[in-house]
């Protein structure tokens, strides 16, 4: 995957392609004519295109966004006419569009043309398109787009429209159409059949600040629907429901919490089954209401079925009765009003009696039809599902809606004992969540990556009837949407080793970039979403990321502005039509982020800065004020965008959370300053050390233990420090400018500068520190002496002692070499990899907090598993000098993802970590769980998912020398990032330490 600091590599200029472009869709378009291609617009001309008029409504109104799309294009919009079987037009080519076993002109043409249709009878939503001969009488030739129903047509048409040039995010994200002069399709046509995933869908939820403001300002006058001031018209889901056909989503569950889909407008149900939308309602409210917002206009006495039953199933009953005309799939069961559980006691007899009643309601209603056959719903969301673990259980023919822990991992997939289930299995995900730890609904933070490590695994394990996504407001998480409905429409295209094929294939979709600047835009997505996958923005506070420890802030900034820098540079180089779409899409999500973490490590550095007695404390207080208002500007740019289109839209509240909740209002970080003008009460001169809050001269608490009277500070070099050297920093402890000398007692030890000025505009000097090894025989000492001369005080000067380690390997060793009292290896980096049963560990390119990961592979839906030591193995051979305390034991930590426990409670999530021949300890990282609740040390503001790590420690009597560790699989589905092992000199930090020396 991509490295951030290899960014300085992406400048350059940009280059735009000319081409059809498919995202894992068979290409038949072409832009040129040839023997082997069908006209659509050839000089100057559109082909007619046909359709019958007993086809359904949507498929005809997707039929005139086709003929739009088409003149989109080219200018030049096609003749789109209804024709009959008993009047054809006199044509001697044409278009035709239907469905089968709908429309009387396909019907025709299957008959008239012997016309084989296997590709789409019978078929869930496939289409299947080619050229035919003769089709009809009097036509020639016809390029014939089959629908195997309402949907598979309508696909087949966006399917192209697509490919000519249109993107599904031309309105959503105002991504320009792509234009030619000249439109044909290749003769051998292109075909789907039927989608991987059957039902495929949208959840907008939490849906204030940003929406519902952006909605009632678009699509209402003000004023909102009269009971419930809802903007959320048949206007705003015309739009919204084109984009999700576009998509190839067809499966809704509408905005809950201040409207009610079918209230808000009463048209809102019949553009749904008009557009060909399935209808659906979240977890919380069953048999297509809306709770809490319907309960409270029209409820009776308490959301209770043990007390108020009859009240409840006839408000139930009149909803189903409304709507059963419509494509609807139903939600059954119960929650508490307002997304919380129902009372604790009699859960399970309570909701067996409430789905039977359920049951009935649809006996009624679907009069004569095996209600087996109506879509059902039972969503098993937090203590749902440990009412079914408890054994309480829905017939067989509802689908089962399996959860994530709302952070993007997945409780539970079915066992292989549920998966004859008629009713079959489906998976509700999370890009946007309110809740604990904390809400994150600001910014795109899910990687593509993990999205499909958890969802590949729904295919293997057969929840594959339902996916639906919690996508807040769907702006910002475009991306994010469009590859979990491609991955639902089609699974066996997309494996982990060609996930930058979707981004790079998606930025020369929306942007026309080539290859090469499309990969830029892929490595510029990958590392937003990866760094906001790693602490949600939400999460972020001043010491995340440490600012003393491995460089640790200052490297994370320094990729977030190489990953600014180069967005800039291709927003720049972009056409003026294509930069509103590339600041959406990509642009705005970088700087946003950019800024936020920014603001926060600078309020970090003003704290550390005045603790040390350090004017530049006021330099970053004035930087945290500064990005505060670029936050804000942001914003504004976004909202300022083709004339305030998008308004609201970015109106979500981020910086400054107080709990859970969304802050009321955007707070600036924390600043602390220091008096400028007074010196600090040790002199001009500060000096601070790599690894060290503490200041020197004077007295520091982080000095050493004591507080005061400390020794000098110390600098301990070995040769296998991963970045190579270590720094000093020279400050100004107030107003007087003074000039600085460095000198040290030996001739080893090289410094990039031996002096320099110190001024009150120029506060603060790095000055890194290396060892020459050819001169360093085993442990030697020495020390550097920094001497400030400022104007009317005379001299002062601060020592530093240096310890110089040159450590050395055995020349036949190859392995990482512990530098720093540590050893870093990033999962991926085995030595060797050994294959079991066929199953070898193998990388996730992208997935995780630093570089990647590892997993066993492939995982299929047996779950394997296997005792310590009889699996599938990856080795890492390590070097150490060290041991903890001298004492001859190294801490092995191994950093997983914080999976959970998908195979059920009889089979938990472990892995075995040895090392040499010792015996292999085996570890179940993840606590075990009370039914229906996420274990111990998930949540919390240093829980699992706040860090998106779990650590997995162990320790081993290791002496010092060569040695090889092995981390052996025991139960799939385990997520391996990165191996930490101490031998004595591990600091904290966010990330952990890089990676060692590899020799």
């Amino acid at each position: 995957m991509f490295r951030s600091w290899g960014m300085c590599a992406l400048a350059g200029l940009i280059f735009f392609v000319d081409t059809t472009l498919a995202i894992g869709q068979t290409s038949c378009v072409a832009f040129k004519s040839s023997p082997a291609t069908f006209p659509i617009v050839n000089n100057g001309k559109g082909t007619p295109i046909l359709l019958s008029s007993d086809d359904w409504p949507g498929v005809q109104r997707a039929a005139a966004d086709f003929a739009s799309d088409i003149q989109k294009v080219t200018g030049v919009k096609p003749m789109l006419m209804n024709a009959t079987t008993d009047k054809l037009p006199q044509l001697s080519s044409a278009i035709i569009i239907g469905t089968f076993n709908k429309s009387s002109l396909i019907q025709q043409v299957v008959q008239h043309a012997n016309l084989s249709v296997a590709d789409v009878e019978g078929k869930w939503e496939a289409f299947s398109a080619h050229e035919v001969k003769n089709p009809l009488p009097g036509i020639s030739s016809a390029y014939v787009i089959i629908g195997s129903d309402k949907r598979g047509s309508i696909y087949g048409l966006y399917d192209h429209s697509e490919q000519f040039g249109v993107s599904p995010w031309y309105w959503w994200a105002d991504v320009p159409t792509t234009t030619h002069s000249q439109l044909f399709v290749t003769s051998s046509g292109c075909a789907h059949g039927t989608p991987s995933v059957k039902y495929r869908g949208l959840f907008l939820n939490d849906e204030q600040p940003a929406l519902q403001n952006w909605a009632m300002e678009k699509f209402t006058n003000g004023t909102g629907a009269a009971l419930t001031n809802s903007p959320f018209n048949h206007f705003f889901y015309s739009n919204l429901f084109e984009l999700l056909l576009r998509l190839k989503a067809n499966y809704f569950w509408p905005a809950q919490w201040s409207s009610a889909f079918y209230v808000d407008d009463s048209l809102n149900g019949f553009i749904a089954d008009y557009y060909g939308i399935v209808m659906g309602t979240s977890h919380e409210e069953p048999m297509a209401r809306s709770i809490p917002v319907e309960w409270n206009l029209f409820g009776v006495g308490e959301w209770d079925y043990s007390v108020n039953a009859d009240f409840i199933y006839e408000f139930w009953l009149n909803r189903t009765e409304e709507v059963k005309n419509f494509d609807t799939l139903f939600t059954v069961g119960m929650r508490g009003n307002g997304d919380l559980p129902l009372s604790q006691d009699g859960n399970i007899q309570l909701l067996g009696k409430i789905i039977s009643d359920q049951a009935k309601i649809f006996t009624t209603v679907f009069n004569g039809t095996d209600i087996g056959e109506i879509p059902q719903m039972w969503c098993l969301y937090k203590e749902v599902e440990g009412y079914y673990d408890n054994g309480l259980r829905a017939p067989d023919y509802v689908t089962l809606l399996w959860t994530d822990d709302n952070w993007g991992n997945i409780r539970r997939f079915p066992l292989p004992s549920e998966r004859n289930r008629t009713g079959g299995a489906g998976v509700y995900y999370h890009y946007d969540y309110v809740g604990d730890p904390r809400d994150y609904k600001w910014i795109t933070s899910s990687q593509i990556s993990k999205t499909h490590e958890q969802l590949s695994l729904a295919i293997d394990r057969q929840a594959d009837r339902i996916w639906i996504l919690n996508v807040g407001d769907l702006k910002p998480y475009e991306l994010g949407i469009e590859f979990f409905m491609t991955y639902g429409w089609n699974a066996s295209v997309w494996n982990p080793n060609n996930l930058d094929n979707f981004v790079t294939s998606w930025a020369q979709r929306e942007f026309g970039l080539s290859s090469h600047d499309g990969a830029t835009v892929t490595e510029i997505i990958a590392n937003v979403t990866r760094w906001n996958a790693r602490r949600k923005p939400e999460l972020l506070n001043q010491t995340t990321y440490s600012l003393t420890n491995y460089r640790e802030a200052d490297t994370v900034l320094t990729n977030w502005e190489a990953t600014s820098n180069a967005s800039t540079r291709i927003y720049n180089a972009l056409p003026s039509n294509k930069k509103a779409a590339f600041f959406e899409l990509v642009h705005h999500p970088v700087q946003a982020s950019f800024t936020l973490q920014n603001m926060w490590i600078s309020s970090g550095l003003s704290a550390l800065r005045a603790s040390q007695a350090r004017i530049s404390a006021n330099t970053y207080a004035d930087q945290v004020e500064d990005l505060f208002e670029q936050d804000y500007q942001l914003e504004q740019q976004y909202h300022q965008l083709l004339n305030g289109k998008w308004d609201h839209m970015m109106d979500q509240t981020h910086v400054m959370y107080y709990y859970w909740q969304q802050p009321m209002a955007n707070t600036m970080p924390p600043t602390t300053r220091v008096q400028a003008k007074k010196q600090a009460l040790a002199g001009p001169l500060r000096v601070g050390i790599e690894g060290s809050l503490g200041a020197w001269p004077g007295d520091n608490p982080n000095q050493c233990a004591l507080g005061y009277n400390c020794p000098p500070p110390t600098l301990t070099f070995d040769s296998y420090l991963p970045f190579g050297n270590r720094y000093i920093d020279i400050g100004a402890g107030g107003p007087n400018t003074f000039q600085y000398t460095i000198t040290s007692n030996v001739s080893w030890l090289k410094l990039t500068t031996t002096s320099g000025t110190i001024t009150k505009d120029t506060p603060d000097e790095r000055i890194f520190v290396s060892v020459d090894w050819t001169k360093v025989t085993g442990v030697e000492n020495a020390s550097i002496r920094i001497t400030a001369n400022a104007a009317g005080q005379g001299s002062s000067s601060q020592s530093v002692n240096v310890v110089a380690n040159h450590t050395v390997v055995p020349s036949d060793f190859h392995g990482f070499v512990e530098g720093d009292g540590v050893v870093s290896i990033e999962a991926a980096h085995t030595s060797r990899n050994t294959t079991i049963d066929g199953i070898s560990w193998s990388e996730l390119p992208g997935y995780g907090r630093t570089l990647s990961a590892i997993t066993p592979w492939p995982r299929g839906g047996d779950e394997k598993n296997f005792t310590a030591g009889s699996g599938p193995s990856v080795e890492y051979d390590f070097y150490t000098f060290n041991s903890i305390s001298g004492g001859g034991k190294v801490a092995v930590t191994t950093l997983v993802a914080p999976t959970l426990n998908g195979l059920g409670p009889d089979q938990r999530l472990k892995i075995a970590v040895q090392v040499d021949s010792l015996e292999p300890v085996t570890t179940q990282f993840i606590p075990a769980e009370i039914p229906g609740n996420v274990p111990p040390g998930w949540d919390g503001l240093d829980g699992f998912v706040a860090n998106s790590i779990v650590s997995v420690p162990n320790t081993f009597n290791v002496a010092p020398g060569a040695h090889t560790l092995k981390i052996w699989m025991v139960e799939p589905t385990v997520i391996v990032e990165k191996i930490v092992i101490n031998t004595g000199g591990l600091l904290t930090s966010y990330l952990g330490p890089p990676e060692s020396v590899r020799v």
